[in-house]
């Protein structure tokens, strides 16, 4: 048997198992993890060592080197029995300890790695319970600052209070929840996770739908076909991250009206100027004594929302163009299309720096000015998937049957031609949030007193030098969101691509 033969055999039966695929991603990203805040915790410029950097560098790097172990025994395993034993399997209790030095890779790793047969609930219950927990860690960080928001112990208390409700559910679905088949004595805790998730839990939202329709479906997943989209985008590990990132970061945006105190991101405070970080402020202080950890979290807050408009906007609007345009055709096509073209000539970050300097520079003028950017586009991408839709059988069907055509259109046509507006949603947000930093950073964003990524970005940046940090951070949150909306996208993408079931 040859050499390359034997290759491909190993690597076809490693692949067959997420367990090994997600412990060797999260021994890589912890071992990581462990050198840059190995990095971070000394100082180039003043020669000094932060010893707190320093713990946490080898605490990731122990963890990293366990799971790294724990996947060459899977790896042992898989390759011997083509299983992987209990006796591996049991580690995963020792790893799960991860989780209290925030090792969010390895706790995923451990969780998935305890259950042989897993369900996409109980999958879902891991992201949903670990979110949750990512929150609270968060906002626990609150407590080290000289005060704390009015409503800090009755938010802090609903979210433990939550977090225990979602481990309840971990725990549950994993005892009962078995071949995909939902017990209808689980429709109470369904309509729970459906009301904790208006803290911006998407996990919770997608568990608890998943368990609802399940039950009143009689676990018929035919007719719940979004069920199997949602299965096929877990088994990336990249988009899952990704939807992870986003998520915390929505759901940290809500919770951070109750945990976090405004004044400490938008009030000067002289006393408190250029600190470097620590448990008090964990990214230090800019040049008016603003916490910056507190001023990104808040521009978590604006870069989603403009973000999530600026996309909404356009898909709406192109959307129906591109349909219109697609459906009828002819005189009414080249009407549209003509006038967009002459909209689509002028460069999107030329337009909304042209409309935010005749109108002004803020928040409302900065969603306008993108959106109109990005009509376009989406019009163009809606129109081909119309044009191709229309010549299905189906929709003859339809008019055969004495359909009208409005009817045809939000009935037949829309609903099976939302894919490729969807997966290009998801793509653009990200490019929106850079267009949002980029015009803030230029002065032509948001308002310079609202807390922005990209404001905290121009301000940093003038202390490249000295206090390289104050750029630094809000430049990973930048490049984190945009990087978890685009490998979203492309997990978005492959799992409504039917020939990649």
């Amino acid at each position: 048997m040859n050499t390359p033969y034997l290759k491909r055999e190993t690597k076809r039966k490693l692949k067959a198992f997420q367990e090994y695929k997600l412990s060797n991603f999260a021994a890589s990203a912890s071992i990581v993890l462990a050198i840059l805040f190995g990095f971070a915790g000394y100082d180039l410029f003043e020669q000094t060592v932060s010893v707190p950097f320093l713990v946490v560098a080898g605490i990731y790097f122990v963890f990293g080197l366990h799971q790294l172990l724990v996947s060459l025994k899977i790896r042992s395993d898989v390759l011997k029995d083509n299983e992987i034993r209990a006796s591996t399997r049991i580690f995963g209790f020792s790893l799960i300890v991860a989780l209290l030095a925030g090792n969010i890779l390895i706790t995923i790793a451990a969780l998935d790695m305890l259950k042989k047969e897993k369900s996409i609930e109980y999958t879902l219950s891991i992201y949903m319970a670990l979110t949750n927990f990512c929150v609270i860690l968060i906002s626990a960080l609150n407590l080290f600052k000289p005060y704390v928001a009015d409503l800090f112990l009755l938010g802090m208390g609903i979210l433990f209070a939550i977090s225990l409700l979602h481990i309840v559910a971990l725990v549950v679905i994993g005892l009962f929840v078995k071949k995909g088949e939902v017990p209808s004595k689980l429709l109470p805790l369904a309509y729970l996770l459906l009301l904790t998730s208006v803290t911006g839990n998407l996990f919770s939202l997608l568990l608890g739908l998943t368990l609802l329709h399940k039950i009143r479906h009689g676990n018929k997943e035919v007719l719940v076909t979004w069920v199997d989209i949602v299965r096929r985008l877990f088994r990336n590990a990249m988009a899952t991250l990704g939807l992870l990132f986003i998520t915390v970061l929505l759901s940290l945006s809500i919770c951070s009206y109750f945990t976090f105190e405004y004044s400490l991101a938008i009030e000067n405070n002289y006393s408190t100027l250029l600190l470097s970080p620590s448990l008090e402020y964990p990214f230090g202080t800019d040049d008016f004594g603003r916490c910056v950890f507190s001023r990104i979290v808040f521009g978590g807050r604006i870069s989603l929302l403009v973000g999530i408009l600026t996309t909404l906007i356009p898909v709406i609007i192109g959307g129906l163009l591109g349909t219109v345009s697609g459906f009828y055709g002819k005189y009414i096509d080249n009407f549209i299309m003509r006038a967009l073209d002459i909209l689509y000539a002028v460069p999107g970050m030329l337009l909304a720096i042209a409309i935010v300097a005749a109108f002004g520079a803020n928040t409302t003028n900065l969603i306008i000015a993108l959106s109109i950017g990005y009509i376009p586009t989406y019009a163009r991408t809606m129109r081909a998937t119309v044009m191709s839709v229309s010549n299905f059988e189906f929709i003859e069907a339809a008019r055969a049957c004495g359909a009208k055509d409005h009817a045809i259109i939000f009935k037949h046509i829309i609903p099976n031609s939302l894919a490729p507006i969807i997966v290009k949603a998801t793509l653009t947000i990200g490019i929106a949030v850079i267009s949002t930093s980029s015009l803030s950073y230029l002065g032509l964003g948001v308002e310079p007193h609202i807390p922005e990524w990209g404001n905290i970005l121009k301000i940093g940046s003038a202390y490249l030098e000295s206090k390289s940090y104050l750029a630094v951070y809000p430049g990973i949150a930048i490049i984190l969101m945009v990087l978890s909306f685009n490998f979203f996208g492309d997990g978005l993408r492959d799992a409504l691509d039917p020939k990649l079931k």
